[in-house]
């Protein structure tokens, strides 16, 4: 039987409307995996790419990471490996291998609403500068302190944070302070540990973070 010319007509606007949604689709999914290159692991909620930048290490990096993404103006915060002998170690390299990595937390953060100075007096809150290689119950070398910059011009800010820090202390401060070298990731499992274990080891307290 013949169609109707109404049935073929309606067939045809169905037609169309599918070949638009696809499209659309395509493109809005192109223009994610283009942004996500740009901006990866941007909190979804920050709508610019001008973000700056500063390792942290000050013990297991569970507790740091979490306490970091807590503070105000902060884009984003990843557990990982830095500036040891090794190219991408593994926990195990790190805790048993004596790769000479630091757990280092990588934070980004917006500059219109938290200084660098800004990040290091909320890292300085939750840090015992003074001890060598323990923080909290955690001891080794895989767990001392570092500031580990990413450009010459920061190294004056964190000096003069230092500087000021060190009024506080009999005790001399003996946080690292480096380039970055290398910084490798941690496994998945470490990355938003707490969020994911809310009752997990935790060495800092994390309501200094407000």
């Amino acid at each position: 039987m013949m169609k109707s010319k109404k049935t073929i007509l309606i067939l045809g606007v169905l037609a169309i409307a599918i070949a638009l949604v696809f499209t659309v689709f395509n493109s809005t999914n192109n223009d994610d995996v283009a942004n996500n290159t740009v901006n990866e692991s941007l909190d979804k909620n920050y709508s610019g790419d001008d973000y700056e930048e500063i390792y942290l290490a000050g013990g297991c990096f569970w507790g740091i990471e979490v306490y970091m993404e807590r503070v105000n103006g902060v884009i984003d915060a990843t557990s990982g490996y830095a500036n040891g002998d090794t190219s991408n170690p593994s926990y195990e390299d790190v805790s048993y291998g004596g790769s000479g990595h630091a757990e280092t937390v990588h934070v980004k953060y917006d500059p219109e609403v938290i200084s660098l100075e800004g990040i290091l007096d909320f890292y300085f809150k939750v840090i015992n500068p003074t001890s060598i290689n323990k923080q909290g119950n955690d001891a080794g070398s895989q767990y001392r302190t570092g500031i580990y910059y990413v450009a010459e011009e920061q190294v004056e800010t964190i000096d003069k944070v230092i500087k000021e820090e060190q009024k506080n202390y009999d005790k001399e401060i003996v946080v690292e302070v480096e380039m970055i070298d290398d910084f490798s990731l941690a496994e998945e499992y470490h990355q938003d540990y707490l969020k994911k274990n809310p009752n997990g080891y935790c060495h800092i307290d994390l309501s200094l973070a407000n």
